[in-house]
C-alpha cells in the first residue's frame, strides 16, 4: 500500500490531467457512430470534466462484431496460458505506475474521496489484475472415473463475448472483478461504465492495449443504460453478461437474456446489510470502529456498507457513545483533500434520495443520534438514526448513503430474525464473544459473506455475492468467478479394442 500524497500534490495532478473522451473499440477510441456527447461533471464542484461519446446501439454492434472476430480468430483464447498471464501482469505494471493519475481521476470523477481511491480501490485494482493473472496456470481440468474402455476430459472453455455492465460507486474495482477472470479465460469484453463514471475505465483499456491486449479483446462502449445496457443484455452474439448494480436493473438483464440468446447472467445487486451486536461482545471500542467502517466507507454507497445496527437493549447506548467518539474521525469535505474521509454523492439525483431517509427520519419523529446535516446540495455528513423499527423505509429500503440505522433487541433469536427481514442477503457482520453465539448467527443469517467480529468482504481468495435479491447466477473474485466464464466441455474418447461390429452387436 502507498501513502498518500499531499492535497497541493493531488491538486497539481489534477490540473495536468487529460480525459479520455471517446469510446474505445477494436483497440482505438472513436467517437460515438452519431456523433452525440454526454457531459461528465464533478459532482463535488459542479465544473465540467469532460464531454464522452454518447453510444448507441449502433456502437455496441460495431463493438460486438469486433469482439466476436477477435475470439472467433482466436487471438487471445488461443494464447498460451503462459502467454496471457505474462499480458495481464504487464498491465498490472501499467496500473501501478499510473496510479496516482488513476486515483485523482476516480476521485473527480465519481466524488470519492482520495485517499481511499489511493489506499483501497487502486491498490485492490492492480491486486486484482495479478491474483486472477496468476490463476490463469494454476486451474487444471479433470477427468472423470468411467473404466479402461473411454477416457474423458472435462476442460473449462472461455465463454466467448462477455458484456461488463459496472456500477458507479467502484469503477475501477469493479471492472477489475469483471476482466480478471474474463480475461485469464480466454473471453472478449465488452464494458459498459456507468455513465456517471467512464474515466478511468477508459484510460484502464488503453493502458491494457499498450500492455499487449490484442485489438478487439477488450471494448469500452460509453454511454446511458437505454441506449448501451440494453442493447448488449439483447445482443445474440453476446453470450454472457456480469453486471453490478441496482437490484431493479439486474432483473433487466435476466429479462433480456429470455428475450435473446439466454446469455448467460450474473448479477451482483443489492444489500441491506446488518450488524448483529449482542450483549457478550467483548470490546466496544472495536465494535464501533468497524461498524462506522462499514457504514461511512465510500460514503455508504457500497452493496456491503453496514446499513442496520441491530444491538441488544444492555450495550446499545454504551455503543452509541463510542461509535460517536470513532465519527469525529470521518470529516466531510474536499474529497482531493486526504483529511477527509467523506465526499459528494455521485450526483444530485442521487444526494436528494439519500436526503429523502433523513427526512423520513423527522416524519417518524426518530432519534438523530450523531450527525444528520447536509451541505452544498451533494454532501451528507456521516448520520446515526435511532430507534429505527422494521417497517421504516430506512430499514427495509438499501439507502447507498451514509446512514445508519438503530434496531434494538433483546434476544439472540430477535436478532437472527430482524437481520434476515429482508429481500437481500449480501453480507453481515456479527459481534459476539461467544464461539457458540458467532456461529449460530453465521449460519443462521442468509447472506453470501458473514463476518465475525469485523467488517470486511474477504480478499481476493474468497468469493462475493449474495442469497435472495442481492444476487444471481454466480460469485465476484476467488477461483470460483473463473467458473462465470467458462463453459464446461465433456469430452469422450473410445479406446476399446474392439471391432466396429462387435460394437453394434
Amino acid at each position: 500500500m502507498h501513502e498518500p500524497l499531499t492535497a497541493p500534490e493531488y491538486k497539481a495532478i489534477a490540473a495536468g490531467l487529460q480525459f479520455p473522451t471517446n469510446a474505445f473499440i477494436d483497440g482505438a477510441f472513436r467517437p460515438a457512430h452519431s456523433g452525440q456527447t454526454f457531459t461528465s461533471t464533478n459532482p463535488a464542484t459542479g465544473d465540467v470534466l469532460a464531454e464522452i461519446a454518447a453510444c448507441d446501439a449502433t456502437d455496441v454492434d460495431y463493438a460486438v462484431t469486433k469482439a466476436k472476430q477477435a475470439f472467433d480468430d482466436g487471438r487471445w483464447r488461443l494464447r498460451s496460458p503462459g502467454e496471457r498471464k505474462a499480458v495481464l501482469l504487464e498491465l498490472a505494471k501499467l496500473l501501478e505506475r499510473n496510479r496516482h493519475e488513476l486515483a485523482v481521476m476516480e476521485s473527480l470523477d465519481s466524488g470519492k474521496p482520495i485517499r481511499e481511491c489511493q489506499t483501497v480501490d487502486v491498490p485492490d485494482t492492480i491486486h486484482t489484475i495479478r491474483w486472477h493473472a496468476e490463476l490463469i496456470d494454476k486451474l487444471y481440468d479433470s477427468t472423470a472415473p468411467v473404466g479402461a474402455n473411454a477416457l474423458t476430459m472435462i476442460v473449462r472453455e472461455p465463454v466467448g463475448v462477455v458484456g461488463c455492465v459496472l456500477p458507479w460507486n467502484f469503477p475501477l474495482l469493479m471492472l477489475a472483478w469483471k476482466i480478471g477472470p474474463a480475461l485469464a479465460a480466454g473471453c472478449s469484453v465488452i464494458v459498459k461504465p456507468a455513465q456517471e463514471t467512464t474515466l478511468t475505465t477508459l484510460r484502464v483499456a488503453e493502458l491494457a492495449h499498450d500492455a499487449g491486449i490484442p485489438a478487439g479483446v477488450f471494448n469500452v462502449v460509453t454511454g446511458g443504460g437505454k441506449e448501451v445496457g440494453e442493447p448488449i443484455g439483447m445482443h445474440m452474439d453476446v453470450d454472457m453478461v456480469a453486471f453490478t448494480g441496482s437490484t431493479p436493473t439486474g432483473r433487466r438483464f435476466l429479462r433480456y437474456a429470455a428475450d435473446s440468446n439466454l446469455k448467460r447472467v450474473v448479477l451482483e445487486c443489492g444489500g441491506k446489510n446488518p450488524a448483529v451486536v449482542l450483549d457478550d461482545a467483548e470490546d466496544l471500542d472495536l465494535v464501533a470502529e468497524q461498524v462506522v467502517n462499514g457504514a461511512f466507507w465510500n460514503m455508504g454507497e457500497n452493496c456491503s456498507a453496514t446499513s442496520r445496527l441491530i444491538v441488544h437493549a444492555k450495550v446499545k447506548d454504551e455503543l452509541l457513545k463510542r461509535i460517536g467518539a470513532y465519527m469525529r474521525e470521518w470529516k466531510t469535505g474536499d474529497p482531493l483533500d486526504p483529511e477527509n474521509r467523506i465526499g459528494a454523492l455521485v450526483s444530485k439525483t442521487h444526494f436528494e434520495k439519500v436526503k429523502s431517509f433523513l427526512d423520513d427520519a423527522k416524519k417518524e419523529k426518530l432519534s438523530v443520534a450523531h450527525g444528520g446535516d447536509t451541505h452544498g446540495g451533494i454532501f451528507i455528513e456521516p448520520t446515526v438514526v435511532d430507534g429505527v423499527t422494521p417497517s421504516s423505509r430506512l430499514f427495509q429500503e438499501e439507502i447507498f448513503g451514509p446512514i445508519l440505522s438503530v434496531t434494538t433487541v433483546n434476544s439472540l433469536g430477535e436478532a437472527i430474525a430482524l437481520a434476515n427481514d429482508t429481500n437481500y442477503g449480501l453480507t453481515a457482520s456479527v459481534y459476539t464473544g461467544s464461539l457458540r453465539n458467532a456461529i449460530k448467527l453465521s449460519r443462521e443469517i442468509r447472506a453470501g459473506v458473514v463476518t465475525v467480529n469485523c467488517f470486511g468482504e474477504g480478499d481476493a481468495t474468497t468469493p462475493f455475492g449474495g442469497y435472495k435479491e442481492s444476487g444471481f447466477g454466480g460469485r465476484d473474485k476467488s477461483v470460483f468467478a473463473h467458473d462465470n466464464y467458462c463453459e464446461l466441455k465433456t469430452i469422450w474418447i473410445d479406446v476399446s479394442d474392439r471391432s466396429v461390429d462387435e460394437t453394434i452387436r
